[in-house]
């Protein structure tokens, strides 16, 4: 029997028959938006977590990775980078995105490492055991199906693969001082989120999800970022990370009548504020969840 190349695609199987268009598991709407300047941000701040992202992720022993939600491949190139005996099969529902991460990370696909398609995550084109690793990063805020899709990721993994999710946590968001604007718009980008049927919320519930789903082996970690007078340099940084983050959503935000302008202003005014303020505190915790398949 003929060997597979090391960096071989898993076999995939045919798609699913369908009269509609499949769901995707995805929420109907999109917090960030697709235009290339949300699409920037995504590499910008990719690299910007990177250290905190990746500091427990451990990939070495694994030759086959999924990537569900991989958007622009913002992570799947740190994940090339970090292991470079990885082949990665990157998958998105969204055309665009996917259009962009193969144009960003052309030379990876010429070299055999990678793939990517616009799939869907509710019913994955691959056989069983086609995977001995997964990894979702800031994907299941956006989906309204998490559950499923966390099922349908093991079943196309191999028993003891492992998988790594990172997700946020919005309610652990604190900023001193006091800054109304700030927390009015916070409210309404939870909220808009929430009507969108994502979940800002859903780190805290990683691991009965994960549970639920058929993953054992379940361990978590509340990965914080926490400034202060001690570190003003890495305060002020985060803070500029953060208004650029919260500005990704102020058209949607607008255009829903969720805020005004002037809510987006003062707000943007308010950090720009914090971010020189000697007494400034900023806190944000988010979770990353380990578990493996059987």
């Amino acid at each position: 029997m003929k060997k597979k190349p090391a960096h071989a695609a898993p076999a995939a199987r045919p798609p699913r028959p369908s009269k509609t268009k499949p769901a995707t598991g995805v929420a109907p709407g999109y917090l960030h938006g697709y235009s290339s300047d949300e699409q920037d941000r995504l590499y910008k701040q990719a690299r910007f977590l990177e250290k905190s992202v990746y500091e427990h992720i451990d990939f070495s022993q694994q030759h086959q990775v999924l990537e569900v939600g991989c958007g622009v491949g913002a992570q799947t190139e740190i994940l090339l980078e970090r292991f470079p005996q990885l082949f990665i099969h990157g998958l998105d529902a969204s055309e665009a995105q996917v259009k962009r991460a193969r144009n960003h990370l052309a030379s990876h696909l010429s070299s055999n490492r990678l793939k990517l398609d616009v799939a869907d995550a509710l019913h994955l084109p691959f056989e069983e055991d086609a995977f001995d690793g997964a990894f979702v990063c800031w994907f299941l805020e956006h989906v309204q199906e998490p559950i499923e899709i966390l099922r349908e990721i093991r079943r196309v993994m191999k028993p003891s693969g492992t998988i790594y999710c990172n997700e946020v946590l919005n309610s652990s968001f604190y900023v001193h001082p006091y800054s109304p604007a700030t927390l009015q718009y916070w409210f309404a980008f939870n909220d808009h989120q929430w009507n969108l049927k994502g979940d800002p919320f859903v780190g805290a519930k990683l691991a009965n999800y994960l549970m639920a789903a058929g993953f054992q082996n379940i361990t978590t970690k509340n990965l914080i970022h926490h400034y202060d007078n001690r570190a003003p340099k890495q305060r002020a940084q985060f803070i500029e990370y953060w208004i650029n983050l919260l500005l990704s959503g102020a058209a949607g935000l607008i255009e829903a009548g969720k805020v005004t302008q002037e809510i987006v202003d003062e707000m943007e005014q308010e950090l720009e504020r914090l971010k020189d303020d000697p007494d400034a505190v900023f806190f944000y915790s988010w979770i990353q969840a380990k578990a493996q398949a059987f």
